[in-house]
């Protein structure tokens, strides 16, 4: 590394107060023993989480735990959080230059990690769907805690981002039903795009084996009781913040016996934490990437610059989105600037 170096910047998305998100310059370190300096090529919006982070919503009590692996600054707020990242390393050891690698990293054009936090994204995977990684672990580990068997009747309910990929993931088990439920009408052809049944709640078949909730919602919840059979087991992946519910919980759920049990990626299921790392999570999910029907999944695209305006009109419900894409522009060399470079607005 030359001295030069010692003054490179990047560029990051910030949450900087409720609502209010901003880009800001910052040093670049360069590398160090068994780290890589990436250039970002896309990252994804997790839409629900990343709006909980936007609208200020995450409760101080978990504040701890659901952040983000290579997390900024701490809830509310500036905090610099995201986690789907694509990119190539451009400096590094000698075996990683080159490759386009995927981390749980935020939006941010360049950044160094150690090579250890980079899962290689694989020959016939596109960069742009390699986004879906970190969506497509939290369904491997959705399943993981599920544990479905041969010949189960499933439901999953509500069709978002979360909820499709499970649904998708599922289609490849030898199961005796399996529906993905959803109160718009419009997601089925989302659904049928996947190669999954779709039904209205209303219509959907009862005395499941597992029920798989996505919908963050009190009334989806409610229906994953009901749907679920006699000591049947319902699996939430949903995350409500800091938002409270109301559940009948002296109806289904305690006359048959029901469970409900909460799936969070932030470990590996139990079911196999002690035979699998999280790396070992992510390579598995990298991998299922290779079917071109995720592409399904990213639903829009926007420029770097762009992405404040992007996160607002997310949180506004101006603008509809599974995984919304976001493109960096191409850096032939570090950007040079002094330290006390600031905020671009």
């Amino acid at each position: 590394m030359g001295t030069s170096q010692q003054h490179a910047t990047a560029t990051a998305y910030w949450t900087v107060g409720p609502e209010k998100g901003e880009l800001r310059r910052e040093d670049l370190p360069a590398p160090g023993p068994g780290e890589a300096l990436v250039r970002t090529l896309y990252s994804g919006i997790s839409k629900g989480t990343e709006l909980v982070v936007h609208n200020a919503r995450v409760p101080l009590c978990v504040a701890a735990e659901m952040a983000a692996p290579n997390q900024e600054g701490s809830f509310p707020g500036p905090v610099k959080f995201g986690y789907l990242s694509v990119g190539v390393v451009e400096e590094g050891p000698a075996d990683w230059l080159g490759r386009t690698v995927f981390c749980l990293y935020p939006h941010q054009d360049r950044y160094v990690v150690p090579v250890g936090s980079l899962t290689v994204v694989p020959d016939g995977v596109p960069a742009r769907r390699a986004v879906l990684t970190g969506t497509v672990e939290t369904a491997v580990n959705g399943l993981w805690e599920a544990g479905p068997r041969l010949g189960d009747r499933v439901a999953v309910i509500g069709a978002g981002l979360v909820g499709g990929m499970v649904a998708k993931l599922l289609s490849a088990f030898p199961l005796g039903r399996l529906q993905l439920i959803d109160v718009h009408p419009a997601k089925r052809a989302f659904a049928e795009s996947l190669g999954v049944e779709f039904s209205h709640p209303d219509d959907a078949l009862p005395d499941c084996d597992i029920v798989i909730h996505c919908s963050a919602s009190q009334e989806g919840l409610e229906r994953s009781l009901q749907l679920v059979g006699d000591e049947g087991d319902v699996i939430e992946m949903s995350w409500y913040a800091d938002r409270k519910i109301t559940l009948p919980l002296g109806e289904d759920f305690h006359a048959r016996r029901l469970s409900i049990r909460a799936s969070q990626v932030g470990v590996v299921a139990r079911a196999r934490r002690h035979r699998r790392t999280h790396a070992d999570r992510l390579e598995l999910a990298v991998s299922l990437l290779k079917d071109p029907v995720f592409d399904v999944f990213l639903t829009g695209s926007s420029s770097f610059e762009e992405l404040p305006d992007v996160v607002r009109q997310l949180s506004e419900g101006t603008l509809d989105a599974l995984c919304h894409v976001i493109e960096y522009p191409a850096l032939e060399s570090p950007v040079i600037d002094s330290p006390s470079t600031e905020a671009t607005r």
